[in-house]
């Protein structure tokens, strides 16, 4: 016998749940931001590896589990409530018009209490495991993001600017929970991170201008779309890059080459970036695209490499 019209199957019930379950998942994956958090989690195992080799231990301990799990559960809440807060912008942007709470999968209550939840549990590890200072930094961390840089996006083009410092932040959250004090190598391996991010983000910004001005978003190639400011300020902080990636092998904490390497990767950065300015004289809106795309594909590879040539060259710098 067939079964009757309506009715479901015992397997097709199993497959329709299964892809319910993975539904859920997924949003879950896209809510928390899983791949922005992985990336967190490799800045900040950088400082808490190049701490510990200045302690002259090894990084390879629970504590690093401890330390990167309570980071990780913080900016997952972050996240989250980052998107409870944007829901509305982002439903009216192509990029992110599907994220979970804009589309409606998840609810604005749902979200919030998986925001909340993460921040709290996040805290609380921290605060049992790391120390003082690196429960400050962290909370301080999600809270700019949170409640000063997102909404501040509505408004001022200083918004970039005010959101490098969470963003900058992981490496020496890493260092403190492994030192338990803030020191100047840990202040470079932020300042390195935070002068990254412009070049990083000025190719975002052109890559999406026309979805972030449908949105209301005050980045600078909305405001102002000829791509001049947009070039010079991805430029300025490219050219910067060099010297402030060298910072670590003048406070020891590298060797030689580490140094040398360094400003070879600054060199390919900078040389990206100074192709991304021709943007300004692009014939099409293709054209300048793809030159915005090959300088976020540059920034995303420089940084790693970057940081995988300093945690093999450290020398712990005692």
């Amino acid at each position: 016998m067939t079964p009757a019209a309506g009715e479901m199957t015992v397997p097709a019930l199993a497959l329709t749940a299964a892809r319910e379950k993975h539904s859920r998942l997924a949003d879950y994956q896209e809510i928390f931001k899983v791949r922005v958090t992985s990336e967190i989690m490799l800045t900040a195992w950088a400082g808490f590896y190049l701490g510990s080799l200045r302690s002259g231990i090894t990084s390879m301990q629970w504590g690093l589990v401890q330390s990167l799990l309570g980071i990780a559960l913080v900016s997952c809440g972050a996240s989250a409530l980052n998107q409870v807060i944007e829901r509305k912008i982002d439903a009216k942007m192509v990029r992110t018009s599907q994220r979970p709470v804009a589309a409606g999968r998840v609810s604005l209550l749902h979200g919030l209490s998986l925001g909340m939840a993460c921040f709290v549990a996040g805290a609380i590890v921290l605060a049992w495991f790391t120390n003082p200072v690196t429960v400050m930094l962290t909370l301080l961390t999600g809270f700019m993001y949170v409640a000063v840089y997102t909404p501040l996006k509505r408004y001022t083009t200083l918004a970039t600017f005010i959101g490098a410092f969470p963003g900058a932040m992981p490496p020496l959250l890493g260092w403190t929970a492994a030192r338990g004090v803030i020191e100047w190598p840990a202040v470079a391996l932020f300042a390195i991170l935070f002068v990254w991010q412009f070049p990083h983000f000025m190719a975002i910004a052109w890559l999406y201008r026309e979805d972030y001005a449908k949105a209301g978003i005050r980045m600078l190639p909305v405001v102002q779309p000829d791509g001049w400011s947009t070039a010079c300020e991805a430029l300025i902080y490219a050219v910067l890059m060099i010297p402030v990636s060298a910072i670590p092998y003048y406070l020891h904490l590298t060797g030689r080459i580490y140094l040398v390497a360094a400003v070879l990767l600054g060199l390919v950065y900078l040389a990206y970036t100074i192709r991304f300015a021709r943007i300004t004289r692009a014939l099409s809106n293709s054209e300048s695209r793809g030159y915005a795309r090959d300088l976020l594909r540059a920034s995303v590879i420089y940084l790693p490499l970057l940081l995988t040539v300093m945690m093999l060259n450290a020398t712990g710098g005692r």
